[in-house]
């Protein structure tokens, strides 16, 4: 259990039987009544935001989370498949399951799955990762009116903006939280 003065961004709570994550907890102490504490909860299980104003002398739930190391290996007909790094167990999470980090995906990247009550409910990806860029228009010399940077379609199939002088089978290192470009890889 967690009391309510404890939280703090980044901690972990169930409320009505589904995982949270705090992302932001303003504690408030007015001059009358009781103190209380502002929170935005994200939604392990589907990303939404909850906000929710709680009083002090509340506890939460912490969820049963688990952490498990599993090697990436195919996508089938929009299931995603993994398996266990310690048992060699397969199992798979649905494209819904994994939002926008199917597009950071790349056969035998070893990442971790986020468990709840013993049901996968998404992965976590490193920060970084390596990808080719499979297609991108040619840059032209001069042509900076648009900021100097040009769509580029990876491996993958996601889309980032990178810079003029990159090209078709360039690596890349890209940021998963943002997906944005960070550097090229020689």
């Amino acid at each position: 259990m967690i009391s309510v003065g404890d939280l703090r961004v980044g901690n972990k709570v169930e409320i009505e039987g589904e995982p949270y994550i705090v992302v932001d907890a303003q504690h408030v102490k007015p001059g009358k009544g009781g103190a209380f504490c502002r929170t935005k909860l994200k939604s392990l299980k589907s990303g939404s935001i909850l906000e929710r104003t709680l009083r002090v002398g509340e506890k939460l739930d912490e969820p049963n989370l688990e952490m498990k190391e599993v090697q990436y290996l195919y996508c089938a007909e929009g299931q995603y498949y993994f398996m266990e790094v310690n048992t060699f167990e397969q199992l798979f999470l649905q494209e819904n399951q994994l939002g926008e980090s199917k597009n950071y995906l790349k056969e035998n990247m070893v990442l971790n799955i986020l468990y709840f009550n013993d049901n996968p409910i998404g992965i976590d990806l490193p920060l970084f990762v390596e990808l080719k860029i499979a297609r991108t228009d040619p840059g032209i010399r001069g042509d900076t009116a648009t900021g100097g940077s040009k769509p580029a379609v990876l491996e993958t199939g996601a889309v980032v903006k990178v810079p003029l002088y990159l090209n078709e089978g360039d690596n890349i290192k890209v940021d998963t939280r943002s997906g944005e470009f960070i550097e090229r890889v020689r």
